[in-house]
């Protein structure tokens, strides 16, 4: 820095200098951290672990190093981060649980699907993977760019060839900024045969390519049930999910007794956090068929699931466990990578194996290139040593006698510099006449090879045939065997299994509280006397609704969004219980208005402050989430003023300016989310609905409890049609009694 710049100070809006410096960090933590590249499947740390381990010469038929050795000259020469994160991701390419195609060989503890960890670094050793081998295959032939490391001392790969399909075959996750990926593992041999289809048929489609790779194939196994709609659906966009469950078998016992022994896991499910939560719900009393759970685990996975009757059917019995556990999970598919150009996209199916292929055509290109040079190379100095073969005397003469042998070389036979340099540095003992003979031999193969390599760079189809073949050596190789098996089973969804019947011995009356700062609670029985609960100071009751154990509660905030609550999960007892905002991620500036159990048959009527709503069915308003659903849409200044069940046929709106008007059900829209219709109009400003009520004309109403039913005579006056402002309400509405 020069003199003249110390102690300069130069004013930047803060927020620009923020900006700047946050998208140079995104955009690192995007290219060189978390994103893999679609071409090899790996992400910055495990290239430069492989390229490392190569360099060492770790190759497969060699012998372990230390994991301390690798760890050091991947952080010293290329990888510039801590040494536990380094060891870790390559902990990960090593465990057969955690990738299909291992692409490190661990000798040591490198840790077990119940969640143990690895040991330390300097007792673990390593080496490559046939499948890593395959990565590397034609590095040495610059099929790839490099580039300078960190220090500029020394260069790694751009990309590495990749002869194997990584990137779906092991997948990948990572979390970048702004964006993440997840890409599940597959089977090799099926990734290959889509390719080769691919070659063959352009413009094949997602669904023909998923006809050859059905689904995922993960290294723990399992079973996928997911929808074949769905399948194609997910691997077109590049999003979606894919449910899998454990696989599971019945084995009987004496006196028609009988367990459930579950063999393979979903994928990246810990066993021994699954037992522990199985554990933590049966003490909770919410898996009321289930008697005891046992791990008989050894190298091969075997969970015991005992029933608590021998009565209660299997499929029952894991229905209750699949809905409730780690047993069924889902395994999120978003292809979001780094392309060729290393831009971040969301990629389908095809465009992935369509720029895996892409790629390997360019590596194809680059090593046949650098070949040919070699050959040439090789043509032009086996030439030289043909040329100077029928004068040898005359050669022996000019090394011994001239001053410039080279030159007189290159004089005397018409040589170019490579070959009279290549002709001086040949021992005497290659003088001989059989020499010359095995020269004139090579010398006509590499003349074939060259014309070969000539073929190969000059037609598009050959060079694609070539790919295929290689592909059918991949599959061959990494297809077969324990390695190349399909593990994961995919299978129909199953039929929907009731399992209402068998919950019935554990559903018992509750009473659910909801207090007015917000306390919920639960209370065993129905009629429950309020005036003798008790609450917080300053607290009292707000919401009160009957239901039974097994019932899912919706909460409907004033903002509109509905929360759906398990009434098995509500605190019990004689406590004041917890704040709902613990249960439901319920915004600070809204407060609770609703409380009921959904039927999942019924319809509900939400209607808000001004008047507007929609009948929405008790399923659509269920959300397995803590952040909810928002249903009804709101303006500025409104909130959700009613939710009523739909047991009727007209509804009864009554506005703030005593205006009301009643008018059939069916002219109300279904639909599952929205800002609804217009209900009733208010010509005054500021004014809003003051009740709102679902009946039968049939069969009147009671307005007010101890009150007179009032028939369709008199009500007559007041039928209309929705969005009516209405008539002046009868005094009997605005007055008690």
């Amino acid at each position: 820095m020069s003199a003249d710049l110390a102690g300069h100070i130069e004013d930047t809006k803060l927020s620009e200098a923020l900006s700047e410096r946050y998208i140079a960090y995104a955009m690192s933590t995007i290219m060189s951290r978390s994103l893999p590249d679609v071409r090899d499947g790996l992400k910055p740390v495990h290239r430069r672990l492989i390229y490392a381990m190569q360099q060492l010469r770790l190759d497969p038929t060699s012998g372990f190093k230390k994991c301390a050795r690798v760890v050091g000259d991947v952080i010293g020469k290329f990888h510039p981060h801590g040494d536990a994160s380094v060891y870790e991701a390559l902990v990960r390419l090593a465990q057969d649980f955690a990738v299909r195609y291992p692409l490190v060989e661990g000798q040591g503890n490198f840790g077990s699907i119940d969640g143990d960890g690895a040991a330390a670094m300097r007792y673990t050793e390593s080496r490559l993977t046939e499948v890593a081998k395959a990565l590397l295959d034609g590095i040495e032939h610059d099929a790839v760019d490099f580039r300078p490391t960190y220090d500029g001392e020394d260069a790694e790969p751009v990309v590495l060839p990749g002869a194997f399909p990584n990137l779906l075959a092991n997948g990948a996750a990572g979390i970048a900024v702004g964006m993440a990926t997840s890409i599940p593992p597959h089977n090799a041999a099926e990734i290959c045969r889509a390719a080769r289809y691919l070659i063959d048929r352009p413009e094949a489609t997602t669904a023909e390519l998923v006809g050859l790779m059905p689904g995922p194939d993960f290294p723990t196994g399992g079973v996928m049930i997911e929808e074949p709609e769905a399948i194609i659906r997910a691997y077109e966009t590049g999003r979606g999910s894919f449910r899998t469950r454990a696989r599971w078998t019945v084995e009987q016992g004496r006196f028609g007794t009988w367990v459930i022994v579950v063999t393979e896991m979903p994928y990246q499910v810990q066993k021994s956090r699954l037992i522990e939560q199985i554990a933590e719900l049966m003490e909770q009393k919410k898996l009321p068929l289930l008697g005891d759970v046992r791990d008989e685990s050894t190298t091969d996975i075997r969970l015991i699931l005992e029933p608590k009757t021998k009565g209660c059917e299997p499929e029952v019995l894991m229905e209750t466990l699949f809905r409730a556990t780690g047993l069924e999970s889902r395994f999120s598919l978003n292809m979001n990578v780094l392309s060729g150009d290393r831009v971040p996209r969301v990629l389908g199916l095809r465009e992935v194996i369509r720029a895996w292929l892409d790629h390997r055509h360019e590596v194809l290109m680059r090593s046949q290139q650098h070949r040919l040079a070699a050959v040439e190379r090789r043509l032009e100095i086996l030439a030289g040593f043909l040329a100077v073969y029928l004068n040898l005397d005359e050669v022996i003469r000019i090394v011994r006698e001239e001053d410039e042998p080279k030159q007189a070389l290159m004089a005397a036979f018409s040589l170019s510099e490579l070959q009279a340099d290549s002709v001086l540095n040949m021992r005497l003992r290659s003088l001989r006449r059989l020499e010359e003979m095995e020269i004139r031999k090579e010398h006509d193969g590499l003349s074939q090879e060259k014309s070969g390599i000539l073929g190969l760079l000059g037609s598009e189809s050959l060079r694609w045939k070539r790919i295929g073949k290689e592909l059918v050596a991949t599959e061959k190789k990494f297809g077969s065997g324990a390695l190349g098996a399909r593990r994961t089973e995919i299978a129909a969804p199953p039929k929907p299994v009731d399992i209402s019947a068998a919950l019935q011995a554990d559903r018992e009356p509750l009473t659910v509280l909801l207090s007015r700062e917000g306390w919920i609670r639960a209370v065993r029985g129905h009629g429950v006397d309020l005036e003798a609960q008790k609450f917080k100071e300053g607290d009292a009751a707000y919401l009160d609704v009957e239901c039974q154990s097994t019932d899912r509660l919706c909460l409907m905030a004033s903002g509109g969004r509905v929360f759906t609550l398990r009434a098995s999960d509500l605190p019990r007892g004689r406590g004041f219980g917890q704040p709902v905002r613990v249960l439901a991620d319920l915004p600070q500036d809204e407060q609770a208005e609703m409380l009921f159990p959904a039927s999942g048959e019924g319809r509900r009527l939400l209607v808000s402050s001004a008047g507007r709503g929609l009948i929405v069915k008790d399923d659509d308003l269920l959300a397995e989430k803590r952040t909810g659903k928002q249903v009804l849409t709101l303006r500025e200044s409104e909130k959700a003023f009613a939710c009523v069940a739909v047991s009727g046929t007209h509804v009864l709106m009554l506005g703030e300016n005593r205006r009301l008007v009643i008018f059939p059900i069916e002219q109300v829209p279904e639909m599952a989310r929205g800002l609804g219709v217009a209900l009733q109009k208010y010509k005054e400003a500021g004014v809003g609905v003051r009740d709102v009520r679902v009946f039968s004309l049939s069969d009147g109403m009671v307005w007010q409890e101890g009150t007179k039913l009032r028939t369709s005579g008199d009500l007559e006056g007041w039928l209309g049609k929705r969005a009516d402002v209405g008539k002046t309400a009868p005094l009997w509405m605005t007055r008690k009694g």
